[in-house]
């Protein structure tokens, strides 16, 4: 089992992101590592598989979020509410009019047990087709913790992908049906609550 990630289609020229979609990636840019990695990483897994006939499953893990994230770890969902508890202004980069889709941990957990337990060896997405604006989020998360906190904008990473969210028919095809079934903003009060113990 792989664990896979969005960042193998880079900043997509197709939207929604489907499994056949080989993706639009600067192999040299400041992201190019953690990308490449993982798309080299999907093609080895697919070598062995093809040559010495390994048993595979790659998932394609898309934007997750959930308790125990840590805080400091620079991904949106815990910089985000990290800085509302604190009272800081959120930080937006670039106008925060790119999109991104947030999965639930107990969906993806559910996602990837299915996955593991089929007999698909090709990757599959596993997230959460809601999509929604950075800003969007940026103002959920404001609304949600209570915040006097405002929104702080600074200039958007080079490669930073505009669009994300995920096709998840394959997923619904050959998992059983499966997909996410946790509100965003039932998930973000559960994270919420976590990082208020965290930093009380």
């Amino acid at each position: 089992m792989l664990a896979s990630t969005s960042e193998v289609y880079g900043d997509p020229l197709v939207h929604p992101q489907k499994e056949d979609y080989w993706g639009n990636v600067n192999p040299i840019g400041p992201r190019g590592v953690y990308d490449e990695a993982k798309r080299f990483a999907e093609a080895i897994t697919m070598a062995y598989q093809r040559t010495h006939g390994v048993q595979t499953r790659i998932v394609r893990i898309f934007n997750t979020f959930g308790p125990r994230m840590r805080q400091e770890d620079g991904r949106v969902v815990p910089n985000f509410i990290a800085q509302a508890l604190r009272g800081e202004n959120l930080t937006v980069f670039g106008d925060g009019s790119q999109t991104r889709s947030f999965c639930y941990v107990t969906d993806l957990v559910e996602g990837i047990l299915r996955l593991l337990r089929s007999d698909h060896p090709t990757p599959v997405n596993v997230g959460n087709p809601h999509e929604m604006t950075v800003l969007q989020f940026a103002k959920l998360i404001i609304e949600l913790t209570g915040t006097r906190s405002g929104i702080a904008y600074k200039p958007l990473p080079v490669d930073d992908p505009k669009v994300r969210q995920p096709d998840i028919t394959l997923a619904r095809r050959v998992l059983g049906g499966w997909e996410p079934v946790v509100p965003v903003e039932e998930g973000l009060r559960r994270t919420i609550e976590y990082f208020r113990g965290k930093l009380a």
